[in-house]
């Protein structure tokens, strides 16, 4: 009995794993979504359910979610996993490279066929003025201004290693978003940037991709790395991708999903072995994604909005007495709204219970969320008359009647447009949510920056814009509601 008892909570067990999707995460970019999305369908061919993450950041925030089991699978590059994960020094090949990464339960695919490598593009009129060739070459125009995506700005090999090795010292390099580079080079606002060797708007824009004549770059061969743990189809499934996109094909992917604005498309477009003319799938309805977007926007901005309540009022009440707590309070409080909001997500996500969550999210927004309502309550309560006061002990009334039942109605209406700030704060901090897969509004604005399309950029910001009226018109109800009219007047 005990033997069939154990078995029966075994094969429940496994059932329950075996239901949950496949985590699927992305990079910020084209091609890291159009790679997901191969995979996501690749699973779901194969039986196993699967889910995509898109665009979660970087590639240390994509490591540590896969790390610590919070996505299953994200495709990646040799060239970054030895630089950026296992920081080598040395060129490692894959076999070295996986036997590295299964100390930490995860698992390398073959590679998909193609190399993806970093390289530095101009504009062709730019370069042939300039008589620019090679990386070289650009140690002869001092004057030429770079904009670099902020993480090639950091990584290993990146542009300050680059700089060094091609004694490059440009008075002007700028951070600036993959996509939007594009477009400021083709606007003419920067001359140089860095580009990846199969973004399809290298021929778009009518680019020259500038000659690594000092073998800088490494190779970057494109795999996907998925946790040991996951089920043995899904991981048939992915390594049956293997040697299956070639550059030029590759290239055709970003493509498609830049000119449909529909990465799914080009997972398509793979799949049909390259026929435009097969019917796609049904995907998502832009009702059903915007539903999902802003119920999930309301989830994290109403759970955090409510725990700054909960904590902030009491904090105020305390930090409304003075005295070297209240000022600590205070503090603290100011300074965390120093701390920027991305940064404070990024420092988030490798504390325990935290990681690539909703409650990364939720603990940001809620500290984000303290400052307007403590300093607010606090303000409110030091504001009330002396007289007032001292009607109320004569009055007879304890300490917490009195705060009850005079100070806190007294104080109300300070205390909620406190609140309220707090709330419009959140509803736009809240679209950052989705740099570390919390979903949200932010979900379509990052895709939108990806692929330089407004009309993607506002499916975010536009609701984004009405739920922040929306909740402005509410606390002015709640002002009518829950203030004193005598207060109103």
């Amino acid at each position: 009995m005990k033997t069939a008892l154990v078995t029966l909570i075994l094969a429940a067990g496994i059932a329950a794993a075996a239901s949950e999707p496949v985590l699927i995460g992305s990079k910020k970019f084209t091609e890291s979504y159009v790679l997901a999305e191969i995979a996501k369908r690749a699973l779901s061919d194969a039986g196993s359910a699967s889910e995509h993450r898109q665009g979660m950041g970087g590639t240390i925030i994509l490591w540590e979610a896969l790390r610590s089991g919070q996505i299953a699978v994200y495709p990646e590059y040799t060239g970054t996993i030895a630089e950026e994960i296992l920081k080598s020094p040395q060129k490692m090949s894959l076999d070295v490279i996986r036997a590295e990464l299964a100390k930490v339960g995860v698992q390398v695919s073959g590679e998909l066929g193609f190399n993806n490598t970093y390289a530095l593009v101009m504009s062709r009129a730019g370069a042939e003025r300039a008589r620019i060739r090679t990386i070289s070459d650009l140690r002869a125009h001092p004057a030429m201004r770079f904009g670099v995506t902020h993480e090639f700005l950091s990584r290993r090999d990146g542009w300050r290693p680059l700089a060094d090795r091609y004694q490059l010292a440009p008075p002007d390099v700028r951070g600036i978003d993959h996509g939007l580079g594009y477009e400021a080079l083709r606007r003419g606002e920067i001359d140089v940037k860095d580009a990846y060797s199969t973004d399809a708007k290298i021929a778009e824009y009518d680019l020259v991709t500038l000659e690594d004549d000092l073998g800088f770059f490494p190779q970057y061969k494109a795999v996907f790395l998925y946790r040991a743990s996951i089920d043995p189809q899904a991981k048939a499934a992915l390594e049956k991708l293997q040697g299956t996109i070639d550059e030029p094909r590759m290239i055709r992917l970003n493509a498609e999903a830049e000119r449909t604005k529909n990465y799914a498309r080009a997972a398509e477009l793979y799949f049909s072995g390259g026929s435009e003319s097969i019917a796609p799938r049904a995907g998502e309805s832009l009702t059903a994604k915007l539903t999902r977007w802003i119920s999930r926007h309301l989830q994290l901005t109403c759970i955090s909005l409510l725990l700054a309540v909960l904590v902030g009022i009491p904090l105020g009440i305390v930090a409304s007495r003075g005295g070297a707590i209240g000022h600590v309070i205070l503090a603290v409080t100011s300074a965390v709204q120093t701390v920027p909001s991305l940064a404070l997500l990024a420092l988030l996500v490798p504390v325990p219970f935290f990681g690539i969550s909703a409650r990364t999210a939720i603990a940001a927004l809620f500290l984000y969320g303290l400052l307007p309502i403590v300093r607010n309550t606090a303000t409110g309560l030091q504001d009330i008359a002396q007289p007032i006061r001292e009607s109320a002990i004569a009055l007879g009334l304890s300490a917490g009647a009195r705060l009850r039942q005079i100070y806190l109605p007294m104080a109300s209406r300070t205390i909620l447009a406190g609140v309220k700030t707090s709330a419009v704060i959140n509803i736009g901090t809240a679209t950052l949510a989705a740099l570390i897969g919390a979903g949200g509004l932010g979900e379509p604005i990052i895709s939108g920056l990806n692929l330089n399309d407004h009309a993607t950029i506002l499916q975010g910001a536009i609701p984004a814009a009405v739920l922040a009226l929306l909740v402005q018109w509410t606390f002015d109800l709640l002002d009518r509601l829950l203030i004193p009219k005598g207060l109103r007047l």
